[in-house]
């Protein structure tokens, strides 16, 4: 039964880092090549959507996470799952601090009333979302390589 929820936990991770490498490497090349106003108001309607969704998924992750380090205290992997916990937690710090600030005011943005300098707005949340899925990934890695 243990073993379903290390499987579980790493894949929910995995996923996670998935989205947000995808929203850092793909989807963010594909708003900014939009014609008009298209792009602003793709980034806009992705922070609505995903600002929904990921406050649940990383902290659930923290959570599963804690879970199997707290049930497994005295196994081999553990210093890696905790690891994986603490970076976790840096990602949910980070995002509460850094990004979700920025995208809440980016979710409400229009042609009309978005500010002069929503550009360099996004462009620092792409930097701090960056120093995000770089941790995240590693936090992945930590709780794969524990999983063999």
């Amino acid at each position: 039964m243990f073993h379903a929820l290390e499987v579980f936990t790493t894949v929910a991770v995995g996923l996670m880092v998935g989205v947000e490498f995808a929203v850092a490497v793909i989807f963010k090349r594909i708003l900014d090549a939009l014609p008009g106003n298209a792009g602003q108001l793709g980034h806009a309607h992705g922070g609505r959507m995903l600002g929904a969704v990921m406050p649940f998924w990383y902290i659930g992750s923290v959570v599963l996470v804690g879970i199997w380090a707290a049930g497994h205290w005295h196994h081999h992997g553990t210093g890696l799952v905790v690891a994986a916990g603490v970076l976790l937690i840096v990602s949910v710090i980070m995002s509460i601090l850094l990004l979700v600030p920025i995208n809440n005011r980016n979710k409400t943005w229009t042609p009309e009333n978005r500010p002069a300098d929503w550009q360099q707005q996004l462009d620092r949340w792409n930097r701090f979302h960056y120093v995000r899925v770089a941790d995240i990934v590693v936090a992945f890695t930590l709780l794969v390589a524990a999983l063999v």
